[in-house]
């Protein structure tokens, strides 16, 4: 199996070529940048690049692995959209990784439990824990938006190890060294593991198609657990409206 992954999530826009032969999984290529672009500038063209670089006939994948959400709105869309438009064309279908479990899956095989942290912005992360067991990842809290307070709780909960990793821990880091000061021990990915990258979204999707986690091309849609600005300050303005009416 063959897999195309995109993840343009969060600061970072990524792609990746994965494939499975037997027991075995190689990593083809990865083009990651987080530099000052936006994913409509960088997207496409590492995409471009990779299939270059490597030969690639795009028609012998298998299917396409995008980090369907939480993140950024405008990255969620672009990386959707992208996958979308390459799974029609080629028609193949896409699998959808949650990203906070993509973005814990580059810590793979540890013994710590491993909570992501995205900043969501005002005052909140998107965030979840997980641990490994027997190979696998295990979801202990699903992928939530909620303040730093409330993941740490439930951390200090759990008594356990923990390890942190995203763009949300120079955001946070004072704050979850203060909340768990007297509970769970705790460190933070290096750098080369601490951002999203599409190469672990390409392996955990490989999991996913042979489970058969797939959707189609036209049934995709990004998941954002929140409502945008846009329709934030719609509602409000319809609630204002309402109440200077009556």
């Amino acid at each position: 199996m063959k897999v195309l992954a995109l993840d343009s999530s969060g600061l970072v826009a990524s792609v990746a070529i994965v494939e499975e032969n037997g027991a075995d999984q190689n990593l083809l290529a990865e083009y990651t940048v987080n530099y000052k672009k936006t994913h409509s500038q960088t997207l496409l063209p590492m995409l471009d690049e990779i299939v270059k670089m490597t030969e690639l006939d795009l028609k012998t994948i298998d299917a396409v692995a995008v980090a369907a959400g939480p993140g950024s709105f405008t990255g969620l869309r672009i990386g959707s959209a992208t996958a979308k438009g390459l799974g029609l064309a080629l028609d193949k279908p896409l699998v959808e990784i949650p990203t906070v479990d993509g973005l814990a899956y580059n810590l793979y095989g540890t013994d710590r439990l491993i909570c992501p942290i995205m900043d969501a912005r005002r005052n909140q992360v998107y965030t979840g824990i997980y641990e490994f067991r027997g190979g696998s990842l295990q979801v202990l809290e699903t992928q939530m938006a909620v303040g730093i307070e409330v993941i740490a709780e439930k951390l200090r909960g759990m008594n356990r190890e923990v390890i942190f990793l995203g763009d949300g821990v120079p955001v946070f880091r004072k704050r979850l060294e203060e909340e768990l000061m007297a509970g769970a021990a705790f460190s933070f990915a290096p750098a080369h593991l601490n951002k999203q990258r599409a190469g672990a979204v390409g392996a955990l999707a490989l999991q996913y198609l042979r489970e058969g986690k797939t959707v189609s091309a036209a049934e995709h849609r990004p998941t954002y657990l929140r409502l945008s600005q846009a329709e934030r300050e719609r509602l409000e303005q319809e609630k204002n409206r309402k109440q200077e009416e009556s």
